[in-house]
C-alpha cells in the first residue's frame, strides 16, 4: 500500500523549511505605513474640523483656512513621528501574521504526521528515547 507524503524523504526536511521560513527578516510595508498615516491624519484633520466648527459660527472662509493651516501644521511637526509609528506598526503586524503562518504550518505536519503510520511509529520511537534518558 502507497501512501502521498508531501514532505521530502528525509525526516528534517519539514524542519529545514520552516528554519529557512524563520531566518527570513521581515520587511516592512511602505503600503500598510502609508495607510496608517494617512488613518492617523484623517482623524487629526476630523478633529480639527470640530474645533474649527464650533469656533467659527458662519465664518467658513476663516474657517478653511484655518483647517488646512492646523492640518499642514500637523504633517509639518508628526511627519516623522507618524512615519516611524506606522512602519514599526506594519511590521508588528507583519511578524504576528508571519508567526500565525508558521505555526498554522507546523500544525498541518503534526496533524499529517499523526494520521500517517510510518510516522507515528517514528513519533512512538522518539518519544520511548527521550523517557530512557
Amino acid at each position: 500500500m502507497s501512501y502521498f507524503i508531501p514532505f521530502s524523504s528525509s525526516p528534517s526536511a519539514p524542519s529545514a523549511l520552516a528554519d529557512r521560513r524563520a531566518k527570513k527578516p521581515v520587511q516592512a510595508s511602505p503600503v500598510l505605513a502609508g495607510f496608517l498615516s494617512a488613518a492617523v491624519l484623517a482623524a487629526l484633520l476630523a478633529v480639527a474640523d470640530q474645533l474649527i466648527d464650533s469656533w467659527a459660527e458662519g465664518h467658513l472662509l476663516l474657517a478653511w483656512v484655518m483647517l488646512w493651516s492646523a492640518l499642514f501644521a500637523g504633517l509639518a511637526l508628526l511627519a516623522r513621528p507618524l512615519r516611524l509609528a506606522s512602519v514599526a506598526t506594519a511590521l508588528a503586524i507583519q511578524s504576528w501574521l508571519a508567526a500565525r503562518a508558521r505555526a498554522r504550518h507546523a500544525q498541518v505536519g503534526w496533524e499529517f504526521a499523526l494520521q500517517d503510520p510510518r510516522m507515528r511509529q517514528e513519533l512512538r520511537a522518539a518519544h520511548a528515547r527521550s523517557a530512557e534518558r
